[in-house]
């Protein structure tokens, strides 16, 4: 090919570098010019790996994991009833703590990504661990002995019996934290992101992603729900751990097609170093001249392995302290991080400030959210679960209908509503991510207005009929279906949106940490129920009242619960509206080390 090009070469120097230039160019044609590596450390050739090609693996994984977690988590408060004789309360907020724990355990998984094991290696490592989780959980719910006996006036579980399942859950909890900050990020590093059409796949890949999770959890939240109910919990939480052990050997299979980022080191020591070192120079002088600012012109690649330069903002001002360079450092000769930071240092430490008004933003929607598995379905276990004469749903299992509106919305969004919004907005992505997000805010606040208005209908009818005492009114489940729907729609927007925002924004060798943030939203989302549904238990209850949420539901006022949410849900979005206008995105130069 080289000869076609070049047909001079052999006639004297100027032909010999024209072909070496030419073979430079074929070879940069071959390898990715992100950093990426393959298994064996060698430059990622873009023909033998990443893409689609591997994506399909990760997908297959992903969807096979959340068929585990959700075929698990997705009926807890009910088997939290039913097997550890708790009440509604307890039940409800041990869920919350836990599922809470889920999205908090990332950072260690991403600290670990990032920083020592890359992501490939962290995804293996806590995969297994999550095995064990499941093992052990199945265990305690179907081996005499771990699992509690039961007769006719109920489950009686022993201390040990209910240390068992929740040291089964919490490992699960550390299993799940190692995985889920790691597995999105590492499909995107498939995709070149250096490459313009590569980097068109990768903003679909995020909808994909997400649309996978949802065919793990519908699968989970009628099938595995209904052989809980109907069957036993043994196989209930068996079938989850076997899904488990599928999406292991998922993700192991497709070793030799994936792209792999190098980690870069600890990204903490990095924020401390640009800490400690503007603290030290509080008293200088930032330049007016900011290319005068260490590493701002002189070098084409970061200093920081993974990860390209980024351009000096002139946002929190005090943090560039750390960047200029003065007479002692010169003096020094060799540079010392805690005194001297580069300025892509500097921005690291900018570009995580700058995003966490966004992230807090998203906690008031992770506690609407997380209402599914719990006021959700104590709400569904009030009324009529029948389809027909004998069969009858579990009222967890109307969480498929949230799964089903995000199958239905995921790929609408990126076949329909792209290419329509792209006209109007002439963004490549049709709304920006920001704009996403919001438009999910909105959505999210529809979601807890229907489940109020339908907890009004429900007392309503509990009254006229008289029917405090009765176990079920006559009163369809399907009712709900609008609640779940509205959702799953706010989750495509949101959910994926932020998704792909931490990834964009986030520096290039924090993406792990930055994505273990954003699912933090998720965790204290449900500490936030937790301490909303605490709050709101202990002032509704004084003076011997039943309160808001009380084991019987005819009784009490769960509609004051999701209108108190849906307040707080337009608040929120008022406040993000004014975060995302202030807001000022990264801006990346070079290429990767």
């Amino acid at each position: 090919m080289v000869t076609f090009l070049f047909p001079n070469q052999n006639e004297g120097p100027v032909g010999v570098i024209l072909a070496r230039k030419g073979l430079r160019m074929a070879e940069d044609d071959i390898y990715t010019k992100d950093g990426t590596v393959d298994m064996r450390k060698n430059p990622a050739n873009k023909k033998k790996t990443g893409n689609w090609m591997a994506c399909r693996f990760i997908l297959g994984n992903e969807c096979c994991e959340r068929l585990a977690y959700y075929g698990m988590s997705t009926n807890l408060v009910n088997y939290l009833q039913i097997r550890l004789n708790m009440d509604n309360v307890a039940a409800s907020n041990s869920v919350t703590s836990w599922s809470g724990t889920c999205y908090i355990t990332p950072l260690i998984g991403a600290f670990l990504a990032d920083a020592y094991l890359g992501r490939y290696w962290t995804i293996a490592s806590f995969s297994i661990l999550y095995v064990f989780g499941m093992t052990l959980l199945t265990m305690a719910a179907s081996v005499p002995g771990l699992k509690p006996s039961c007769d006719s006036t109920g489950c009686h579980p022993t201390g040990g019996q209910t240390a068992a399942t929740f040291i089964a859950l919490y490992l699960i909890a550390l299993g799940t934290g190692g995985i889920k900050p790691c597995v999105s990020s590492f499909g995107a590093d498939q995709f070149d992101e250096t490459d313009e059409v590569e980097r068109k796949k990768k903003s679909s890949f995020f909808n994909w992603f997400y649309f996978s999770i949802n065919v793990g959890a519908m699968i989970a939240s009628s099938v595995l729900v209904w052989i809980q109910m109907n069957v036993g919990w043994g196989w209930g939480f068996g079938v989850p751990a076997v899904a488990m052990a599928i999406a292991v050997v998922f993700f192991f299979s497709g070793s030799s097609l994936y792209r792999l980022q190098k980690p870069a080191g600890s990204p903490l020591t990095r924020i401390l170093q640009v800490i400690i070192a503007a603290c030290r120079k509080h008293g200088v002088r930032v330049p007016e001249d900011k290319s005068l600012l260490y590493e701002t012109a002189d070098d084409v690649e970061s200093k920081i392995e993974g990860s390209r330069k980024l351009e000096h903002t002139n946002k929190l001002k005090f943090l560039d302290k750390a960047s200029v360079e003065t007479e002692n450092d010169r003096m020094k000769g060799q540079r010392d991080a805690w005194r001297l930071c580069t300025v892509t240092q500097v921005e690291e430490l900018k570009s995580i400030v700058r995003l966490l008004p966004v992230w807090a933003s998203g906690i008031v929607f992770s506690a609407v959210y997380g209402q599914m598995s719990t006021m959700f379905v104590l709400q569904g276990n009030t009324m009529d679960q029948h389809i027909g004469p004998s069969f009858k749903i579990p009222s967890a299992s109307l969480s498929i209908f949230d799964t089903l509106s995000v199958l239905f919305w995921a790929p609408v969004y990126d076949k329909l509503i792209v290419p329509l919004a792209r006209k109007f907005t002439k963004n490549e992505r049709g709304f920006t991510q920001l704009q996403r997000m919001g438009i999910g805010l909105v959505i999210s606040v529809f979601s807890m207005v229907t489940a109020g208005g339908l907890e009004v209908v429900r007392l309503k009818y509990v009254r006229n009929n008289n029917l405090y005492d009765a176990e079920n009114i006559p009163m369809s489940i399907f009712w709900q279906i609008p609640q779940y729907f509205f959702i799953g729609c706010a989750e495509v927007f949101t959910f994926i949106g932020q998704m792909e925002f931490f990834y964009d924004q986030a520096p290039d060798a924090m993406r792990s940490m930055m994505s273990a943030l954003s699912l933090t939203t998720v965790g204290l989302g449900n500490y936030l129920s937790t301490l909303i549904v605490t709050i709101v238990t202990k002032v509704s209850t004084r003076h011997g009242k039943l309160g808001w949420i009380p084991s019987n539901l005819n009784k009490g006022h769960l509609d004051y619960f999701f209108w108190l949410l849906a307040i707080l849900s337009v608040v929120n979005f008022f406040v993000y509206l004014l975060v995302a206008k202030s807001y000022t995105s990264k801006r990346a130069t070079g290429h990767l080390r």
